[in-house]
C-alpha cells in the first residue's frame, strides 16, 4: 500500500513539475507592453532582397496567409496597403483553439492590428490593439469581450509569486504568445525561395536604315 502511495505521489509531482517547466516560456516578460498596451514586435534584416521585393512578399504574406486564413468578416481587412509611406496595415480577427474533443469545442475569436514597415533592407512588424471574444452563441452573439490589458498581462495573468499561470487567463496568455511567435515566423520563412525578379533583356533596337 506505501508502494502504491509513493506511486502515486511521484507520479503527481513529476505531472506538477512538468506543467511548471512548460509554462516557464509564458511567465513574466514573455507579454511586452509599450505604455500600458500589450503590443508584440518583431524586427529582421532581409539580405540580397531589393525593398520593392521585400514590400511585395510582405503584402503577399499578409493577405495570403493572415487575411486568407482569417474570419471573413467585416472585421478583417487591409487598413492601409503601404504604397504611400511603407507600411501595410491590416485588421484581423481569427480563431485561437483551446480544446477539441467530440461534442465539445473550446475557443475564442481573437481580433488585432498588425503594422509591417519594410525599407532600408529590413522589416518591422507590430501587432497591438489585441482583443478576444469568448463563450459566444452557436451564432456567434452572447460573447464575453476581453482586452489583452486586462486579461494577459503579468499582472492579470500570472500569480503573485509569479512562478505559474492562473488557469482561465493563463491560456489566453500562452496561446496568444504562441501565435504571434508563429506569425512573426511564418513572415521571416516566406522570404525562402523569393529570387529576385531576372532584369528583362533589353530589346535590340532595329535600325531604320536599309542596307
Amino acid at each position: 500500500m506505501k508502494k502504491i502511495i509513493l506511486f502515486l505521489f511521484l507520479g503527481i509531482f513529476t505531472t506538477f513539475m512538468a506543467s511548471a517547466d512548460d509554462d516557464k516560456k509564458y511567465l513574466a516578460g514573455a507579454v511586452p507592453e509599450v505604455n500600458g498596451i500589450v503590443t508584440f514586435e518583431k524586427s529582421f534584416k532581409v539580405k540580397d532582397k531589393s525593398d520593392e521585393l521585400i514590400y511585395q512578399t510582405m503584402l503577399g504574406y499578409l493577405q495570403n496567409e493572415l487575411i486568407a486564413n482569417a474570419i471573413d468578416d467585416l472585421r478583417t481587412r487591409i487598413v492601409s496597403d503601404g504604397k504611400a509611406d511603407g507600411v501595410i496595415s491590416a485588421r484581423i480577427e481569427e480563431y485561437m483553439l483551446f480544446k477539441k474533443k467530440p461534442l465539445y469545442l473550446d475557443r475564442t475569436r481573437i481580433r488585432y492590428q498588425i503594422n509591417i514597415s519594410t525599407g532600408n533592407g529590413a522589416v518591422k512588424m507590430t501587432i497591438s490593439q489585441i482583443s478576444y471574444y469568448y463563450s459566444e452563441d452557436m451564432d456567434g452573439t452572447g460573447g464575453i469581450t476581453y482586452k489583452a490589458e486586462e486579461w494577459i498581462t503579468d499582472k492579470e495573468a500570472i500569480n503573485k509569486a509569479g512562478t505559474k499561470l492562473y488557469p482561465r487567463s493563463g491560456k489566453f496568455r500562452k496561446k496568444t504568445i504562441d501565435r504571434m511567435e508563429a506569425i512573426f515566423e511564418g513572415a521571416m520563412d516566406a522570404f525562402e525561395d523569393k529570387p529576385e525578379p531576372k532584369p528583362e533583356p533589353e530589346k535590340k533596337k532595329r535600325s531604320n536604315v536599309i542596307e
